[in-house]
């Protein structure tokens, strides 16, 4: 049976986010010039007795001296702590009423603030041991209680023992004065609480960090507002994934790490081990060996349009969610393509170069207008379609080729097969995918069946061209420019060198695989699979997912969802409610959606729960991953 266990909870950036003298003192000195002086000079007292390097009496004192407070400031400072009560305390309001009889709020500040703000939580007043203010006759605040232990260096660990607490007493604090009651003696245990903020002075010392409420708790086997802590939930985010991606991570309150460049398979199989979400670009290829060092591993974000880098069959195999960014840089990809278009039919590029030599080569040879030429877009998707419409403003006719039926906008022909769009085109650009199957889908064969002088673009993938066959065709004249922005061998970093036969080339563009990489592109790009990741995790919406069957879920309260991910075979619905039913759970919604290969069913259920319940569904046959969320 589990020991009785006491918490005492400090008040100011613990319980709340903020400190209420510093709140106080922007009532006090509202649209007054001296105020921010004199709130940075409370700011550093409050810190200077916080790390116990002033006296709390003194530190105390002196605040209240520059603060020039009166009693009709202090509604409006409740008023202004209401909507700054700690993120993780305000999910957790249940755990505070059902624990009422052994929750203690323990301050230096003073119980004229602090009650009227616990009490709505559920915490009694008599169980909030505080200091108490003194007032003149006006009402103004000139001073405060000094008979109290909680005035005095240490009156923290004297206010506790007093109590004569039975069991354990767990302190949760911010400052140095809540761990000198577990050094004192007062506490059996101490949690740096850091989700509001962060002293080195308390965190050099406390064996025990907690970035919110839901950690303590899921610690201590009390049930807490969300199944699992989401500091626990541990983020990489590897080759310069846009930061606004690392800020919506850190700000959901999991655990970042970024990593500037793609790694290895032998490095990411050493760092993946702990990982809860992976975020990817192009360059890093998740591999069945990687997948296997993944343990914890629910969801893996491609921070681009392709997903070919990942083993999406393997993911679908162990219940792994994977996103992408599927139109996001869209633009950014035309506008390039485009631009380097009108710069290879004009050869700009190579006079630019030449200029750069002081080469002064004023002619026309070789300089010609886009306007009636002949597109030839090879891949029709978003990428495809929107340089079509742009390049048919510009004046020129567009033929494209799909493998897959696609209506043309505007104006566009559709060619019945590859080699009748080479024949017909006098720019030949490239908008594929990268499935294996699109290998060398360029090959020699298909550059003598293009005209003489074509115009040749690749910014799809670089394994879709033999790189030999262009640069022949280039050296030969028969490819008179091309724009090339990805290759079949790229470097894992900007560290690392690029080496090509393609280097020196005349009327040739070579870009470091950038189609997408603009700033706009990568914003979108980041705040877009985030979110899906991040909607995922919390509640389990897979919209969006490439390889999960997608399931577009409401919000849930005041209930459990189960998830619930399995092979496609039939009676697993049935096995799960039964199991439910056995159990006296009701079920208030279930969705349902599969695939070809496996299921995915989401079931809300009353909160009744417990863990006999959890380790039958695990054991249901077929299951590939089961989830909680409460």
């Amino acid at each position: 049976m589990k020991s009785q266990e006491t918490f005492i909870f400090d008040f100011d950036s613990t319980f709340i986010q903020v400190e209420a003298l510093d709140v106080l003192c922007e009532v006090v000195y509202e649209n007054n010039p001296n105020g921010p002086h004199v709130l940075s000079e409370i700011q550093r007292l409050t810190d200077l007795g916080m790390e116990g390097k002033l006296s709390l009496k003194e530190s105390l004192t002196q605040r209240i001296q520059l603060l020039k407070a009166n009693r009709d400031h202090l509604s409006l400072v409740i008023d202004a702590l209401r909507s700054k009560v700690s993120d993780s305390v305000v999910r957790n309001k249940s755990f505070f009423k059902q624990n009422a009889e052994n929750i203690y709020i323990i301050s230096n500040g003073f119980k004229e603030i602090i009650i009227p703000i616990v009490q709505e939580i559920g915490i009694k007043p008599e169980q909030v041991l505080a200091n108490t203010f003194k007032f003149d006759h006006d009402g103004n605040i000139i001073g405060f209680d000094e008979k109290d232990e909680l005035c005095e260096n240490k009156g923290k660990v004297l206010k506790i023992k007093s109590l004569n607490l039975e069991g354990e007493v767990i302190m949760i604090g911010d400052g140095y004065t809540d761990y000198e009651t577990l050094e004192g003696g007062a506490a059996s245990k101490f949690y740096a609480f850091t989700e509001n903020v962060s002293r080195k002075v308390v965190i050099d010392k406390a064996d025990r960090l907690a970035p919110s409420l839901d950690e303590i708790l899921y610690d201590l086997s009390y049930k807490a507002s969300v199944s699992y802590p989401k500091n626990r939930i541990s983020v990489l985010l590897l080759e310069n994934i846009h930061p606004d991606a690392v800020k919506s991570f850190e700000q959901e309150g999991y655990s970042v790490e970024t990593v500037k460049g793609s790694l290895s398979e032998d490095e990411l199989c050493e760092r993946i081990k702990d990982v809860s979400i992976l975020g990817i670009r192009s360059k890093t290829q998740i591999t069945p060996r990687i997948l296997d060092c993944a343990n914890k591993l629910h969801a893996i974000g491609t921070f681009c349009i392709g997903t070919n880098q990942v083993n999406l069959d393997e993911c679908s195999k162990r219940g792994i969610a994977v996103f992408n960014a599927p139109y996001s840089n869209t633009r950014s990809v035309v506008e390039l393509a485009l631009g380097e278009m009108i710069m290879l039919i004009r050869s700009t590029f190579e006079k630019s170069t030449k200029m750069h030599k002081g080469i002064w080569d004023k002619s026309a040879n070789n300089s010609v207008e886009i306007r009636g030429k002949k597109l030839g877009i090879v891949g029709y998707g978003s990428i495809g379609a929107q340089f079509s419409v742009i390049a048919e403003a510009l004046g020129m006719k567009v033929y494209f080729y799909d493998i897959t039926d696609k209506l043309a906008l505007g104006n566009a022909k559709k060619c019945s097969s590859l080699n009748e769009l080479l024949a017909v085109s006098d720019v030949v650009t490239l908008h594929v995918d990268g499935r294996k199957s699109n290998a060398n889908l360029i090959t020699s064969t298909s550059f003598e069946n293009m005209k003489d002088g074509v115009i040749f673009m690749n910014l799809s993938r670089g394994h879709v061209v033999e790189l030999d066959a262009l640069i022949k065709n280039l050296k030969s004249g028969k490819v008179r420019g091309a724009a090339i922005d990805v290759f079949p061998e790229e470097p894992a970093s900007n560290d690392e060198p690029f080496i090509s036969e393609l280097c020196g080339i005349p009327n040739v563009i070579l870009t470091p695989h950038v189609g997408g990489s603009t700033e706009e592109a990568q914003l979108d790009i980041g705040n877009f699979v985030s979110r899906k990741i991040i909607q995922y995790i919390n509640t389990g919406t897979t919209f969006g997912s490439v390889n999960l069957p997608e399931i577009q879920l409401p919000e849930f309260q005041s209930a459990h969802r189960i998830m619930h991910i399995h092979e496609n075979v039939k009676g697993i619905l049935a096995q799960i409610n039964t199991i439910l039913s056995e159990f006296d759970n009701n079920i208030v919604g279930q969705y349902l959606k599969t695939n070809e290969n496996m299921g995915y069913v989401i079931t809300d259920i009353d909160n009744l729960h417990n863990t006999d319940l959890e380790k039958k569904l695990k054991e249901i046959p077929n299951t590939i991953r089961y989830r909680i969320l409460y």
